[in-house]
């Protein structure tokens, strides 16, 4: 028997107003996953006024998103445009740079796909 994993787990540091935020996504991302993240993520967001938010997202064991998975991830970006001020994208395939180059006409920050997690991490820490 074969088993598919999919989902996402979430890590959120804050160091006075800002928030480091890790994802790491696996398999193919449904609707059901951002029914759960999305409230987390937002809990976080909700805590502080004007919070500013660096992701690191771990997208090494994504596959992609289902239709209506991407439509809760494009209504998730839209929502939190302005508080996101760099995305580090870390993944081994060539759709994510063109993910991560889509994803910055919907925030106001900085998206930048890496394939190196020591180059992300040091980018995110300016």
């Amino acid at each position: 028997m074969d088993i598919k994993r999919h989902g996402l787990s979430i890590g959120i540091n804050r160091i006075e107003n800002v928030f480091f935020v890790t994802l790491k996504a696996v398999g193919t991302l449904t609707h059901e996953d951002y029914l759960v993240i999305t409230p987390m993520l937002e809990g976080a967001l909700n805590q502080i006024a004007q919070p500013k938010v660096s992701l690191f997202f771990d997208a090494t064991e994504l596959d992609g998103w289902d239709l209506h998975a991407a439509w809760d991830d494009l209504k998730l970006g839209l929502k939190h445009k302005s508080e996101f001020e760099r995305v580090a994208i870390w993944g081994r395939k060539n759709w994510l740079d063109w993910s991560a180059k889509i994803g910055s006409w919907f925030i106001s920050g900085e998206i930048k796909y890496f394939e190196d997690q020591d180059e992300a991490l040091k980018w995110l820490r300016y």
